[in-house]
């Protein structure tokens, strides 16, 4: 295998007819991927001023093996599963492109590997910046007793509640790009402009707990972000949403419910599994040291 063997395109129509089968024959682990593109071919051609993303593929006799995609320069790279020689000749070939990357975020081995190759090929080091385990859906299980109260799907006129917790949420996780973001008041092209957001509600009409879920793509819903606020956890909140969210998901014909959770919160990670999410592997983000910004 060659490092020119990864082909490279910014046209995002170009990569899905070409890799699109391929991401979407296995959802579930390519959630972040099919999640994120389908966000930048609904916004069409970069506008003036803003970068155009890059997309990768890796292709053997006419079968997509491998894929990878980056927003921009300050965003990190995310590859599909890589085994160790695709992650050096891929490693290589931006290397050798000039290409600098700030990090990688992708299944825990393949960011491994790939981080190790960068610093073989570049130099740069790699500190963990992030970790989380992702979950399908497998039988849902509501929680008994469910808290007194319904779902309700919210509403423009929510917008603003809805703003303000997701920024929360980003501050109890330390999304502090996020939290800019959203305090710049570019919402639609946050992280969460593209979600559908649920309240639970308590019978007065109350909003206690939030989830929003992404659009199906491939099948394949992803919920994001589950936020509770402190003062209103420990009461089945949190819980009794995420039901909500799955069992819409489900009904609107979702085959893969899928969420990331954060292993070194037991507490959530507990919770979900209860009502039905199955843990599927390890994610993990590494930012890159030593390597010039483009």
């Amino acid at each position: 295998m060659r490092p020119d063997d990864w082909q490279l395109t910014d046209d995002v129509d170009d990569f899905l007819a070409r890799a699109g089968e391929f991401l979407e024959s296995r959802p579930t682990p390519h959630t972040q991927t099919l999640t994120t593109i389908e966000k930048l071919r609904k916004r069409g051609p970069a506008e003036h001023g803003t970068e155009a993303p890059v997309f990768g593929l890796l292709e053997r006799e006419g079968e997509v093996q491998a894929a990878f995609y980056r927003v921009d320069s300050h965003s990190r790279l995310n590859p599909t599963a890589l085994s160790p020689e695709q992650a050096d000749t891929l490693a290589a070939h931006l290397a050798g492109l000039g290409h600098s990357l700030p990090g990688v975020l992708s299944d825990h081995d393949t960011a491994t590997t790939f981080a190790e190759a960068w610093q073989r090929h570049t130099g740069a080091t790699s500190v963990r910046s992030w970790g989380a385990r992702l979950h399908r859906l497998g039988t849902l299980t509501p929680p008994e007793p469910a808290p007194a109260g319904r779902g309700r799907v919210a509403g423009e006129q929510n917008r603003d509640q809805v703003v303000r917790w997701c920024r929360e949420f980003c501050v109890d996780v330390g999304e502090t790009v996020s939290i800019e973001a959203i305090d710049a008041g570019s919402w639609t092209t946050s992280r969460f402009g593209d979600r559908h957001f649920t309240f639970w509600e308590t019978p007065d009409g109350t909003p206690t707990s939030m989830a929003a879920v992404t659009t199906m793509t491939a099948g394949m819903v992803r919920i994001d972000p589950v936020y509770t606020p402190a003062h209103l956890r420990a009461r089945g909140y949190a819980g009794a949403v995420t039901v909500e969210v799955s069992r819409a998901a489900l009904t609107a014909g979702a085959t893969d419910v899928v969420l990331f959770a954060d292993p070194a919160n037991a507490t959530s990670c507990a919770l979900y599994e209860r009502i039905g999410f199955v843990p599927v592997g390890d994610f993990t983000g590494y930012d890159f040291l030593g390597a010039a910004r483009e």
